[in-house]
């Protein structure tokens, strides 16, 4: 009996014929990357391969590393395997991996969205026989609502708390929900704050993209500057003594997760606004679709409901376990939540905190 193309095992998304690793966790020679965040593009591969404006991403995160780049829809073959990157639309630079031999096509999805949200190259289906993708957020429960609507709230919180003279400040990860929510806050209304670590990536991300004007905050920042201006920062940065320059603030979340009425209740959230770089349950049902594909195959999230429903609806759909995390792994690393958050003095009391993964 003939292998599949591709096979899950303690490294990774394994090609056997091609001696490569999509995504993989553990350290390998060649690995093919989706995109940049962190539980998907890792440290300590020989040899990268991803989309060339993923690129600069990576070796903001891993430094120096062996890295080529591809385009869109570019065939390359290794060991007479074919491979090429699609978009996602997850975040800037993600990609679908496409693999085919003799007749046969899989593709995996890394992470994904079919909203296009103005920043990230907008999703396209890809054809084939078997796919790969996540289920972060694959209940029935979880259906978005469109980015226009959210973001017009956004700015509608930010132009209150103004007008009630204290700071907003609004947490999304560093690479992708920041600069998605950069591209569409309304500077008309104030002066828009970074922390260290979102201005650090959105610095790389400018030559690729045109956001508003920032102003990084720094020890020397105010307090009177910041009040009724809006500041990104990472989840990370919550409850954390860099905040303490704010006051007054209000604070909020743009997540997913917002879409749980307690979530915002146990991370100690003012606001919550719904606003994912993943699909919903029916974004997640109509990528299937448009595929064509006959098997599934769901990693990460809500794996066991998605791919049994997906069965009952006659697909040949499975479960495997990956160490991808979707929106919960999208959490700032060590390194660049601890950036500028607090005076040395305090840094390593605020290290061991923000050491803990968010629940």
């Amino acid at each position: 009996m003939t292998p599949p193309l591709l096979i899950f095992n303690d490294k990774g998304i394994y090609c056997t014929r091609a001696d490569v690793y999509l995504d993989p966790w553990r350290p390998v020679e060649k690995a093919i990357i989706s995109h940049g965040h962190a539980d998907h593009s890792r440290w300590g591969h020989k040899h990268y391969i991803t989309h060339h404006s993923n690129v600069p991403i990576i070796k903001h995160r891993l430094g120096e590393i062996n890295v080529t780049g591809k385009e869109w829809n570019e065939t390359f073959s290794i060991n007479g395997v074919k491979f090429s990157l699609h978009p996602a639309g997850h975040i800037i630079g993600s990609s679908q991996i496409r693999v085919e031999c003799k007749g046969e096509i899989w593709v995996f999805t890394g992470d994904y969205k079919l909203e296009d949200d103005g920043v990230a190259v907008p999703y396209e289906p890809v054809k084939c026989h078997s796919f790969i993708t996540e289920c972060t957020f694959g209940l029935p429960a979880f259906k978005w609502t469109p980015q226009a609507q959210v973001m017009a709230d956004i700015n509608a919180w930010w132009q209150q708390n103004k007008q009630d003279g204290r700071t907003s400040v609004l947490f999304g990860y560093s690479l992708g929900k920041a600069q998605r929510l950069l591209k569409h806050l309304d500077p008309n209304i104030g002066k828009i704050y970074t922390h260290g670590a979102i201005e650090n990536m959105t610095e790389v991300l400018r030559p690729m993209m045109e956001f508003p004007d920032t102003t990084r905050v720094t020890r020397e920042t105010t307090k009177d500057e910041l009040k009724g201006g809006l500041v990104l920062a990472p989840p990370s940065a919550h409850g954390t003594p860099w905040l303490r320059k704010m006051v007054p603030y209000v604070t909020a979340s743009a997540s997913g997760w917002m879409a749980f009425r307690g979530a915002r209740r146990r991370r100690a959230i003012d606001k919550g606004f719904v606003l994912s770089d993943h699909c919903d349950w029916q974004g997640l049902l109509q990528a299937i679709r448009e595929t064509g594909c006959e098997k599934v195959i769901c990693t990460h999230g809500y794996t066991d409901i998605f791919s049994k429903y997906l069965c009952e609806q006659g697909y040949d759909a499975r479960t495997e376990e990956t160490q991808y995390e979707g929106e919960m792994g999208e959490m700032e690393s060590k390194a660049e939540s601890t950036d500028e958050l607090v005076p040395d003095e305090e840094k390593a009391a605020a290290v061991g905190k923000k050491d803990k993964p968010e629940k």
